[in-house]
């Protein structure tokens, strides 16, 4: 397998160096949840590809029943990075993602929306810390800014959720709800993660916090489209997320994990 390569030395202490090397390759799985993205996804995927990652990737798209040209649009991918996955019906995005999580072949994965919210060219930010040793689970951090898209409400109710998890599971967050989230495979698949929509992003952390994994965060640009572009979560995503929570909350810690 083609990846990073970590090389350890250390020297003796006679003179004579020793040098260990222990190759790790890493391989990166970028899941990609599309659904009715006709007019986005072609620019979705060029931006993904074009990006200089630190190891090798995949590109795993799961059509998620799209009613739209997305299909055909994909159709015409033709690089050997792009692995597409169809569900004959739209079953949300969580269904979407353990579609996706099924079929990576990775050892560790990133969350990437079609929508062009979010700037491929951060995933390696997302990267360093675990690459580094600094962390295994990485969270991409928005900043609401002064963009035309943002309303108050999406904003309130982002934090709101947020804060939510922080109260619930004494922990600090800063944004909860975000798609970039990178950890490895196995622990996602250990997760065992039922949510089929939206609400994925809320049962993902609190299953995480619950084993007291605490995400590391990193900065990232954040370009938000408004209900006129095609944004589908609404407020109802958001009491369904603090409901998930608050579940999450009560359900005992498991005895093991994978960190």
């Amino acid at each position: 397998m083609v990846g990073t390569t970590i090389a350890l030395t250390s020297q003796a202490t006679l003179g004579a160096t020793i040098v260990p090397t222990m190759e790790i390759s890493v391989k990166l799985s970028i899941l990609m949840p599309v659904y009715n993205e006709e007019d986005r996804i072609a620019d979705a995927l060029k931006q993904a590809l074009a990006v200089d990652y630190p190891c090798e990737i995949e590109l795993v798209v799961v059509d998620d029943g799209s009613r739209d040209g997305t299909a055909e649009v994909l159709d015409r991918a033709d690089d050997q990075r792009v692995r597409v996955i169809t569900h004959q019906r739209n079953a949300g995005k969580g269904a979407a993602i353990k579609t996706a999580v099924d079929n990576a072949e990775g050892e560790y994965m990133v969350i990437l929306d079609a929508d062009l919210e979010y700037d491929p060219q951060d995933i390696p930010k997302l990267l360093d810390p675990v690459l580094d040793g600094r962390a295994t689970v990485v969270y991409g951090n928005r900043t609401f800014g002064s963009h035309s898209a943002y309303s108050f409400w999406y904003v309130m109710g982002n934090k709101g959720v947020t804060m939510a998890a922080n109260l619930l599971f004494n922990s600090y967050i800063g944004d909860l709800e975000t798609c970039f989230k990178l950890m490895p495979v196995a622990l996602y698949r250990s997760l065992d993660v039922r949510s089929r929509g939206f609400g994925m992003e809320a049962e993902v952390t609190g299953k995480l916090l619950r084993r007291r994994i605490r995400p590391y965060e990193v900065p990232i640009s954040y370009r938000a489209r408004g209900r006129e572009e095609g944004k589908k979560i609404t407020w109802k995503d958001g009491v369904e997320a603090i409901w998930i929570l608050g579940r999450e909350r009560t359900r005992r810690r498991p005895s093991a994990s994978i960190r």
